[in-house]
């Protein structure tokens, strides 16, 4: 399923036209970016959590060159889902 997708369903649901639903979750989208690159977590109860995991340093080979080189550590993005969508999904 694609945003385009998500968009039309929610459009044919509600009754909204599909540019306001289209703003409405391309806002909600960059809300969750936002609040990750500031380092905030995003909890929304009953469907999952969007966190910011952090990545401990590692070795790493270049194997064409043979060499060794150190992955710092760095933090991505991650979503937990709620036991409850976990049990829907089973």
């Amino acid at each position: 399923m694609t945003k385009a997708d998500i968009v039309s369903e929610i459009a044919k649901a509600t009754g909204i036209d599909k540019a306001s639903v289209l703003i409405t979750v391309e806002q909600f989208m960059e809300q969750v970016k936002d609040s990750l690159s500031s380092g905030e977590n995003v909890y929304l109860r009953g469907f999952g959590s969007f966190i910011v995991k952090t990545r401990s340093q590692k070795t790493a080979r270049n194997i064409s060159k043979n060499t060794t080189i150190i992955i710092p550590e760095h933090k991505i993005p991650a979503f937990k889902p709620a036991k409850v969508f976990m049990e829907q999904v089973k």
